[in-house]
């Protein structure tokens, strides 16, 4: 088997806001495992701002990965406790290869294209006019979830911006989801939800900064919206403080980004507690090219998930890899079993734009 791996930089097609920075681009790298005509990828992309990995060396380290693979060495044998999104990367490459090099992770009712997955559209940060005419546009195109990243505006004007959303649209027509990214401030964080209310919100992520285990605790515990976990799941690896970490907050949701989190398995760990604490929980995609998101939605179709899941992401780069996945309807679908380009080697691999 041998290893090699490429850079790509995808653009975005509209500046990514968050209320920690904003991204015009992303670069990502394809990690390719080749044994004779077959060839799996995987995907390694830290996510600036938010990965552990995402700090310098991270590219010397996956140059070490794939010399070690080379030289014999085997993947379990290798220490990436520190390097999640290369944990992951890796981890997806040695299932495409084991099923062929396709491409197909599971080869289940998703993959074939019978089955759909719900699917969350993303309103992008902006100015209250082109984020309502965002949510209008995702509702003709089918959605009835949207996920609403706040902290772009001022509270007052993102409170008017919701209530213009609930003039329009009932919470039976279209569901509503927000990510603060930790905006708020730990000692005013109620008084905010209690507020942001009173528009029927699903949940909410994040909305205090993570580690601060105690205030988070005492939010989940009277909020009047329930809340999701994200950021706080950032860099908790060994299986006894994923447990502590949620036995201690109690939060009523959490998100699962397997890039972030180091994987598939140890997105499963976190399953595994969440199921037996009565957590509930949701799939997310974390700005990977669609080689990533192909991954992630294959195994998130396994898990029998009936609510909307992050997994529409794919459209958001002017180009990306060509692939089968489509959003239709908000829904996730596989159209075609032939959507990606024929491969002989990682050297043909490129982008196509939108």
């Amino acid at each position: 088997m041998q290893a090699d791996f490429k850079k790509f930089t995808l653009q975005f097609k509209k500046p990514m806001r968050t209320s920690r920075s904003t991204l015009f681009a992303r670069d990502i790298f394809i990690l390719a495992l080749q044994n004779k005509e077959r060839m799996g990828l995987g995907e390694c992309a830290p996510l600036k701002g938010l990965s552990i990995d995402d700090r310098s060396g991270f590219e010397d380290k996956l140059q070490e990965v794939c010399k070690l693979l080379n030289q014999g060495a085997n993947p379990s044998d290798l220490d990436l406790s520190g390097w999640p999104a290369i944990r992951f990367g890796l981890e997806a490459a040695l299932m495409d290869l084991e099923n062929g090099g396709k491409r197909l992770l599971f080869e289940n009712d998703f993959a074939k294209g019978t089955q759909t997955i719900p699917t969350n559209g993303l309103i992008v940060m902006a100015d209250k006019d082109d984020m309502l005419e965002q949510v209008f546009n995702k509702v003709k195109l089918g959605f009835n979830c949207v996920k609403i990243k706040i902290g772009a505006l001022d509270f007052g004007s993102e409170c008017d911006f919701l209530s213009e959303i609930r003039k329009k649209f009932l919470p039976e027509q279209i569901e509503l989801r927000l990510d603060a990214n930790g905006v708020f401030e730990a000692d005013s964080a109620l008084d905010k939800l209690q507020r942001l209310a009173e528009f029927e919100i699903h949940s909410i992520e994040q909305p205090i900064k993570a580690g601060q285990w105690q205030a988070m605790a005492r939010l989940c515990a009277v909020s009047p919206i329930p809340i999701a976990l994200d950021e706080e799941l950032i860099g908790i690896l060994e299986p006894t403080a994923k447990e502590e970490l949620l036995r201690t907050i109690k939060p009523q949701y959490i998100i699962l980004k397997p890039t972030i989190v180091g994987g598939l398995k140890a997105s499963m760990g976190w399953i595994d507690n969440a199921r037996k604490l009565n957590i509930g929980f949701w799939v997310t995609s974390a700005l990977e090219s669609n080689i990533g998101l192909n991954i992630i939605s294959q195994w998130a179709s396994t898990l029998n998930l009936k609510m909307p899941q992050g997994l529409g992401t794919g459209e958001l780069f002017t180009a990306n890899f060509r692939s089968p996945l489509k959003i239709i309807d908000g829904q996730l679908t596989c159209a075609s079993s032939n959507g990606w380009d024929n491969l002989a080697a990682l050297a043909d691999l490129k982008l196509t734009e939108a």
